[in-house]
């Protein structure tokens, strides 16, 4: 989601000059969420100052460096790539061979859309232009190819324990709206390896039908955890899990049906209102949804009783964690969007065998000045702590956490996509590691590019 432009020169001015506050604060050190190796984690200070990149594209740490591997316009069969590159996961593929899928968040009808055959277009509707593209990565060449057209605003999803991409539509326009012939708002399910299950898409009616961002599957019990991003209004989105009927049943199993929840925070009505990291709430709550479809309401509207649910302002990137928990972030709160606090960003962590929710990581400080803002989509590094897409305009940077709890700049994105009174440049989204944990895969959201990063990560 685009915000109002900030004028962010100053910004970059005080960072050039080691003067801007980070406003960041974590619950212990950041090895508590989880990561595989904590020895082989980044140095405290993470990698060191960003290298201005000569060609203009992505600024990195010195000893890194990246390759362009897909540019929105590029020729593939049928037609081009198409923008607006979101969320995305890598798939070890055979050999060194690794498969990208990628989201496409295209929503408006006047934009390039993802053009698919027709077996694999869900709601042939000229408004309908998003989807998801797979990138066979191998050796010596990069191909490219459709997983699924006719969605709406394709934003993130999360990975399957089988070996597929949950796609999610951050999108609730109804049939007959916006040259849209179907509802959306569903999650899709795409299989990177087995091209021909992608024909005939079928949402995921079960797993509901409103704003969604992004999904994470716990891999014993199957249970699939899902953010709402949902700005004003009466109320803001909400955290979910389905109950699916066929846990762990592989591809299309999660077809079977379920059962949807909605989270609830004893005497929380809205997660901004936490400041103080490390707050635990135990005994969460979860209530089912009395309409999954929303036919008649949007799922966060309806009645939970006078007790009511839990509701956040921009929930967004959500990331299941090798300590057997769920993560998931709101990217930002503000009281004159109606929220109960003010701040840049949070991390929470769920873990379902306590039934404890924890505030991990908030972000504070002045949008016009703190680097550390707005996270969105996550994701944990094989070497330890945490690796964050920052969403917004003006600059735009891939921050990182060390295992010791401190934040640093992994990348900035030096494509203006504004004018040069204005500078404005695509956020990051879509980050990932490939299995073998040596190349770091990321997206610009607009131009559309996906990078392939590589260098000493162990460090």
């Amino acid at each position: 989601m685009k915000e109002q432009a900030l004028t962010l020169d100053r910004r970059r001015l005080l960072a050039q000059s080691g003067l801007v506050g980070m406003g960041v604060a974590l619950a212990g050190a950041v090895d508590a969420l989880f990561t595989a190796d904590p020895t082989l984690a980044a140095g405290r200070g993470g990698y060191g100052d960003l290298v201005p990149d000569p060609a203009g594209l992505l600024d990195l740490p010195r000893g890194f460096r990246y390759t362009v591997l897909s540019r929105e316009g590029d020729p593939i069969p049928g037609g081009a790539v198409a923008g607006n590159f979101d969320g995305m996961a890598a798939f070890a593929g055979t050999g060194r061979e690794v498969r990208l899928v990628r989201n496409h968040e295209i929503w408006e009808p006047d934009s390039a859309p993802v053009v698919a055959p027709r077996a694999l277009t869900f709601d042939p509707g000229p408004g309908a232009g998003g989807g998801v593209s797979t990138l066979v990565v191998g050796p010596h060449r990069v191909e490219q190819r459709i997983n699924l057209g006719g969605t709406s605003t394709n934003c993130a999803g999360g990975l399957t324990p089988w070996r597929t991409w949950l796609s999610c539509e951050e999108s609730e326009v109804r049939r007959g709206e916006g040259g849209h012939e179907k509802d959306h708002g569903w999650i899709f399910e795409v299989d990177p390896f087995r091209p021909a299950r992608d024909e005939d898409p079928t949402p995921l009616t079960a797993m509901g039908r409103f704003a969604h961002e992004a999904v994470c599957v716990d891999p014993r019990t199957g249970v699939v955890y899902e953010t709402e991003d949902s700005v004003g209004g009466d109320k803001h989105g909400c955290f979910y899990r389905f109950l699916p009927r066929r846990p762990l049943g592989g591809y299309g199993s999660l077809r079977a049906g379920g059962r949807l929840q909605v989270m609830r925070v004893p005497g929380v009505p809205d997660l901004s209102a936490v400041q103080e990291p490390g707050t635990t709430f135990r005994g969460v709550q979860w209530v089912d949804v009395p309409d999954p479809l929303a036919t008649t309401e949007p799922v966060r509207l309806q009645d939970y009783g006078p007790r009511g649910v839990t509701h956040a302002q921009k929930l967004e990137g959500a990331w299941w964690g090798t300590d057997g928990a769920a993560y998931f972030v709101s990217s930002f709160a503000l009281r004159s969007y109606g929220s109960a606090g003010d701040h840049l960003g949070q991390v929470w962590r769920y873990r379902p065998s306590t039934g404890a929710l924890t505030l991990v990581v908030i972000f504070h400080g002045d949008p016009y000045t703190d680097l550390f803002t707005t996270p969105d989509n996550i994701c944990m590094t094989p070497f330890g702590g945490l690796m964050l897409c920052q969403d917004g305009v003006g600059d735009s940077y891939l921050m990182g956490t060390t295992v010791d709890g401190e934040p640093y700049l992994f990348a900035r994105n030096r494509q203006n996509i504004g004018t040069e009174a204005s500078p404005e440049y695509g956020e990051f989204a879509g980050v990932c590691f490939s299995d073998d944990r040596r190349t770091m895969y990321v997206n610009c959201y607009e131009p559309g590019t996906t990078f392939a990063i590589t260098g000493p990560f162990r460090r």
